[in-house]
């Protein structure tokens, strides 16, 4: 008994009431989704536009699942058209079984219908994309675990995968996990291309062929490892000379390309070229019209708050006018009550002066009334 081993899942689908979520298809739907968003970016960075590469995945994806089964059902046609054996099986992707190079191949066709209809170049959207695909492939591999299949031999490392089922052929046991480590080697595949293409500026479609050749190299000593059944030719099984083939053909598009075209296109979509400046013309022109909107704004205010001062400044002129106004008036007022106040002075002193005149003529005719008595008395007397 292993006391450490990876163990296999009892099933590769959960029931969602009627409709069966399937692990395998799960990890290519992910992969696919990681891929398109990786490549998006380094299609961006490399100054095309957004949503070109989601676009021609819409061709490339399709083709390349096609393409994928079909090369498996070719390779391994005697698992669905031999004695005993249903043919309808070969249409049932979700039980696994799609070959990597059948997928790159249609699904190449596929983009290169996309890249025609966009009219960009197929050696830049596959620069794009490289790294993306071989993440995409990392998560893939794990759908093989879901099925319990793609295993290597018998072993007793600590990481052994435990097989569980022994339908179609498979005996219960520890097995190298053979999807593990190409899943780690796609991994690093991913992450050479992308540093490679940063350190060396590859481009027309050598950073694609760095993936090819890259994974081949993998695919070659993976493979060997592999007990399933599967043809041989020379003693190696046909995936091992497929990728030997396939290693030679991307080394020498390395090669020839880098001679005949070195470094980097520096246009990869034109139309992403010919739209940015009018996307800046367009943006230029909101500003501007933003920046008038703004100074007609400006300028409403000013003239509101300058109409509003004006007003304010005549009511205010209008209130220094009425205060002037009535200073004036009450300083008329105040000359004409002193005038008015002197005047009745005046004619008070006269009419005083008039009364002490009047009163000493008064007081004259009393005194000379007063003497006329007394003499007329005193001649009374004396008579």
């Amino acid at each position: 008994m292993e006391l450490a081993y990876i163990p296999s899942p009892s099933h590769g689908v959960l029931h969602l009431g009627p409709i069966p979520l399937r692990g395998y298809a799960f990890c290519i739907i992910i992969g696919v989704f990681l891929a398109v968003w990786l490549g998006n970016k380094r299609w961006i960075a490399r100054g095309g536009r957004a949503g070109t590469v989601a676009d021609i995945a819409v061709w490339a994806v399709p083709f390349g699942l096609v393409g994928g089964r079909l090369y498996h059902v070719i390779t391994d046609y005697e698992l669905y058209f031999s004695e005993g054996r249903d043919w309808v099986d070969a249409f049932k992707i979700w039980q696994g079984g799609l070959g990597i190079w059948g997928a790159i191949a249609l699904g190449a066709l596929g983009a290169w219908i996309g890249c025609r209809r966009r009219g960009i170049p197929l050696p830049a959207w596959a620069d794009a994309v490289a790294p993306g695909i071989a993440f995409a492939q990392a998560c893939g591999r794990w759908g093989n675990w879901f099925n319990q299949e793609l295993y290597g031999r018998a072993t007793d490392l600590p990481w052994a995968l435990h097989i569980t089922s022994s339908t179609d052929g498979r005996v219960p046991g520890y097995y190298h996990p053979t999807f593990l480590y190409e899943s780690l080697w796609c991994v690093g595949v991913g992450f050479l291309v992308i540093w490679a293409d940063r350190r060396f500026k590859l481009g027309h479609g050598r950073a694609f062929a760095l993936y090819v050749a890259a994974y081949c190299v993998g695919r070659g000593w993976i493979e060997y490892m592999r007990v399933d059944d599967a043809h041989h030719i020379l003693g190696l099984r046909l995936n091992d000379w497929t990728a030997m083939v396939v290693f030679l053909l991307a080394v020498v598009y390395i090669v020839i390309s880098s001679r005949l075209r070195p470094g980097r296109e520096e246009i990869v979509e034109p139309r992403a070229d010919e739209e940015a400046p009018a996307a800046d013309d367009e943006t230029a022109s909101a500003e501007d019209a933003a920046d008038k909107d703004a100074d007609k704004t400006g300028d409403k205010a000013e003239a509101e708050t300058g109409s509003g001062r004006e007003g304010t400044g005549k009511g205010e002129d209008g209130t220094e006018g009425d205060s002037v106004d009535l200073g004036k008036e009450t300083v008329t007022e105040s000359a004409t009550s002193s005038k008015s106040a002197t005047s009745s002075e005046s004619a008070g002193s006269a009419s005083a002066a008039e009364s002490e005149k009047e009163s000493g003529e008064e007081s004259e005719a009393g005194s000379g009334d007063r003497s006329v008595a007394r003499d007329e008395a005193g001649s009374a007397k004396k008579g």
